[in-house]
């Protein structure tokens, strides 16, 4: 069985760096005391070798090899130019992709 890669959905916060994209991840969790939710906000710094995001852009970031000393993701896929969406409907629209055909998930 190979092993699952972790990837995570971002929106792109700065692109001044050569081949590098900063990517903001944002989840929320619950407070343990008060049980209110928190969004929380992960920066990852990711390898873009084309230079083809911008800032704004929601990408699909992979884990991959060590490419330098803060880089573990590289760019997958660049889902949204800015124009307005939330990541709910970015997964929304992928799960319907995903629904129409189920042999592009699996990999051999």
């Amino acid at each position: 069985m190979a092993k699952q890669t972790k990837t995570r959905l971002g929106r792109v916060v700065s692109d001044k760096m050569q081949s590098t994209v900063v990517v903001a991840v944002e989840r929320k969790t619950t407070h343990p005391l008060y049980r209110r939710l928190m969004r929380r906000v992960a920066r990852y710094k990711a390898h873009d070798p084309e230079n083809r995001c911008q800032i704004g852009d929601w990408v699909r970031i992979i884990e991959t090899r060590p490419i330098s000393k803060q880089k573990r993701w590289r760019v997958g896929q660049i889902l949204g130019r800015d124009q307005g969406l939330l990541a709910a409907e970015i997964q929304d629209r992928e799960r319907q992709e995903q629904a129409t055909d189920p042999a592009e998930g699996e990999e051999e």
